[in-house]
């Protein structure tokens, strides 16, 4: 309200009704961007124990080559940069002739632009297990950068998740603390549908810990996880 010169709501509420390029500026203000690596370890954990090694048995046993997975509305980029590491440094060695990329969006160019640059301060890193910061970061001035070998599985895209998704199917998407806590119901349904759509049979939809898939879709997996199978 101030950077418009507005003394109160109303005020800003008159602005917004002569300035419609304002919503796009609000509604990038009404998000929390909190993102770290491994953030919400028992989140993680359940995806590297649990739910990816049982995703790399399915691919398998249909002969697939390819883990297909979204990271909707990745922030700055530690979520999908997480799921690779967790490919890489635990699980590909059981899994040979299968890979796992990830497709990431945002709406936030400023947000995809540092994670195309993929370093981090070290407070980004203190959630993940203990050995994974040497094995995959080296020392920039005052970050830590992600090894070029494990950002090659990511696509990062400028994609608002209310208008497009990405093409193609996938195994495994992320949707945490956006969808469902954020937008109205009949929003929230219209969007699952879509995510319902581009999830293979027996793949997972991940959403936020205090968030819950509306019914229809998905059955619960690991749902103190957030972690639903596509019915």
């Amino acid at each position: 309200m101030e950077e418009v010169g507005c003394a109160d709501v109303e005020a800003y509420r008159t602005h917004l009704a002569h300035h419609e390029e304002e919503w796009r500026v609000l509604d990038g203000l009404c998000r929390i961007t909190i993102s770290r690596f491994y953030r919400d370890r028992h989140v993680f954990d359940a995806l590297r124990t649990v739910v990816l090694p049982e995703l790399g048995r399915r691919a398998q046993a249909r002969l697939a080559s390819e883990l297909r997975c979204w990271s909707a509305g990745c922030a700055s980029g530690e979520e999908p940069y997480t799921l690779l590491l967790i490919w890489h440094l635990e699980l590909e060695h059981r899994f040979p002739g299968v890979s796992l990329t990830v497709v990431a969006t945002d709406s936030d160019p400023v947000l995809l632009a540092r994670a195309r640059r993929a370093c981090y301060p070290e407070s980004s890193l203190r959630d993940i297990p203990g050995s994974w910061k040497e094995r995959a970061f080296s020392v920039a001035g005052e970050d830590l950068c992600l090894d070029e070998r494990f950002q090659a599985g990511v696509d990062f895209r400028l994609q608002d998740v209310r208008e497009e998704r990405p093409e193609g199917s996938f195994d495994l998407v992320l949707c945490r603390n956006l969808v469902f806590t954020y937008f109205e119901p009949p929003l929230q349904r219209e969007i699952q549908s879509k995510l319902a759509d581009c999830i293979v049979p027996g793949g997972a939809l991940v959403v936020g810990a205090r968030e819950t898939p509306l019914q229809g879709d998905f059955e619960p997996w690991l749902a103190r996880a957030g972690v639903y199978e596509k019915v």
